[in-house]
């Protein structure tokens, strides 16, 4: 039997700490433990319940056969009208149903786009590039490896709020830059992009179409409707240079407080969208067909109904007292240093002055794994330590804050008393 193996793609693959974290905390909790969880990335607000409603009608109207791959025309044709009057995508071109593809969550259809554009390298060949600015979501550097691809990392920095600049861009690419992936609003950061500071980014791609042709922007807009900072979000898809060569990716887990219902979508305006969008198509008719079939009317309900908007705008305004309240928090605790939130549900303080110090239980901290270890086994608390979102992260843990302010004032609490008993 010593000779069963597994693939070595998939072996040599890192688990998504996050998740990893997530588990470990409520296993602890589960266990009768004390534990305040600040590390998975998911609203604690239900499903607005018109679109529970709506899902509800379909199933019992008998909608519970098999769909189209990608889903059915007029939920993708809803999608392509919600990104060209709210996200000006498309605007100036060929833009429709046809340009969106629909998959089980966000990671399911940046995972099916990513392995439509990179190919494994033949022998004696570069491999494709993808720039990521970093700290960057666990799950992209190891999609694109799979894939084929070879993360080049354009690292951010506190000072900045995590942005790369266009001078770091234009550096990073080469011939072989097949991929740009943006988050904005940010996982892990909570910063994001004005929308001058996006289409400088643009710029730089478009100057560069003769020296990396086939160079791809995926931009990750997840969190678009979750911001509170005075910054407006703003679709990179939408600047004329780029339109045909950018991906928009979205969902309706975090706006809409969906995550378990599973449901992303890309889009891809231009003629050459068309044809990306079909070869999704191809490979998602080999993985997982269509999603569940009654979600197309909870997706059409979420995008157009007005007491959905007004559900969406409430749990944005208790992310924005929760962004406030956790900002004031962690300003106080010496040793941490974290840009004001401005988007998404996340902070991502640099913890680095507290490395060499040793924690109350007489544990030595030497990087943000150790802090993350000793906090969770001796104060209950658990955060995401940084170093899996990057090189830039190595510094940082993540902590969400989605969830009850009376848990963040809780929880900050303990993270202080921690850090003032630290040797």
């Amino acid at each position: 039997m010593t000779s069963l193996n597994v693939s070595q793609r998939v072996g040599s693959l890192k688990p998504s700490v996050t998740v990893a974290f997530t588990n470990r905390a409520k296993g602890m909790r589960d266990a009768g433990q004390d534990v305040l969880i600040f590390a998975a990335g998911e609203p604690d607000f239900d499903t607005p319940e018109p679109i529970k409603a709506a899902a509800i009608g379909a199933l019992r109207a008998g909608q519970t056969k098999y769909m189209p791959t990608l889903g059915d025309m007029p939920t993708r044709a809803a999608i392509a009208t919600k990104l060209s009057e709210e996200n000006g995508i498309g605007a100036r071109g060929a833009f429709g149903g046809e340009h969106i593809a629909i998959g089980a969550g966000g990671k399911h259809v940046l995972f099916s786009a990513m392995h439509c554009l990179f190919d494994p390298p033949t022998p004696g060949q570069e491999p494709d590039e993808l720039l990521l600015p970093t700290p960057a979501w666990v799950s992209y550097a190891p999609i694109c490896q799979l894939a084929g691809g070879r993360v080049v990392e354009i690292p951010g920095h506190v000072d900045n709020d995590f942005k790369i600049t266009p001078d770091q861009l234009r550096a990073a690419i080469t011939p072989r830059s097949r991929l740009l992936v943006l988050n904005s609003p940010s996982n892990p950061c909570g910063t994001m992009y004005a929308a001058d500071e996006l289409r400088a980014l643009a710029r730089v791609v478009a100057e560069a179409s003769d020296v990396a042709p086939r160079l791809v922007i995926l931009t990750d807009e997840i969190y678009e409707k979750i911001v509170y900072g005075g910054i407006e979000h703003f679709s990179i898809g939408s600047v004329p240079e780029v339109a045909e060569r950018t991906i928009t990716l979205n969902g309706l887990s975090k706006a809409y407080a969906m995550t378990g219902w599973r449901i992303g979508y890309v889009a891809m305006p231009g003629p050459f969208g068309a044809r990306f969008i079909k070869s999704l198509g191809t490979l998602q008719g080999q993985m997982t067909t269509n999603i569940c079939s009654f979600s197309y009317a909870a997706i059409r309900c979420a995008l157009t109904d007005p007491a959905v908007r007004d559900d969406v705008e409430r749990m944005r305004q208790a992310f924005a007292a929760r962004a406030t309240l956790i900002d004031g928090l962690l300003s106080e605790i010496d040793g941490v240093a974290c840009p004001r939130p401005t988007g998404a549900f996340y902070v991502f303080p640099d913890v680095g002055a507290l490395f060499g110090r040793t924690s109350p239980g007489g544990a030595r901290i030497e990087s943000a794994a150790d802090l993350a270890e000793a906090l969770l086994t001796e104060a209950g608390v658990a955060f995401v330590p940084g170093e899996d979102f990057g090189n830039a992260g190595s510094r940082h843990v993540r902590i969400s804050f989605a969830c009850a302010e009376r848990q963040i004032e809780d929880g900050m609490r303990r993270f202080a008393d921690f850090v003032s008993r630290m040797t």
